[in-house]
């Protein structure tokens, strides 16, 4: 228990829901940012989990709206397409990866993220 009356295994639940909120993005544009930094900032005093894991999941977010952007572009020329289909099929899969580990109380690091915020 920690002196706010607070614990880890609530530290963990905002963990996860820094990177499930990303599913917000499916339903309100640019909510797979928005979500994460709420929560992110709600939080980030008072778990350092917690602000690990809403930079973690703010980063990757922003990693990933810059390369569909990319392969947005690229559809110009019908790879783009390919790579929009894999980068989908990429986001939902490491989504789901790094809420399970966060609940797990796993400091998880996506691939492929550009870290903007460290």
């Amino acid at each position: 228990m920690y002196p706010d009356g607070g614990s880890f295994k609530e530290e963990r639940t905002y963990g996860m829901l820094c990177h499930l909120l990303a599913f917000a993005g499916f339903l309100i544009p640019l909510g797979n940012i928005i979500g994460p930094l709420v929560i992110w900032l709600m939080k980030k005093d008072q778990s350092m989990f917690v602000d690990d894991q809403g930079k973690e999941s703010l980063n990757f977010q922003i990693s990933i709206l810059i390369y569909g952007i990319v392969c947005g572009l690229l559809t110009l020329v019908v790879i783009g397409i390919l790579l929009l289909i894999a980068l989908g099929i990429f986001y939902i899969i490491m989504i789901i990866i790094a809420s399970v580990k966060a609940n797990e109380g796993v400091r998880y690091r996506y691939p492929l993220t550009i870290r903007f915020l460290k």
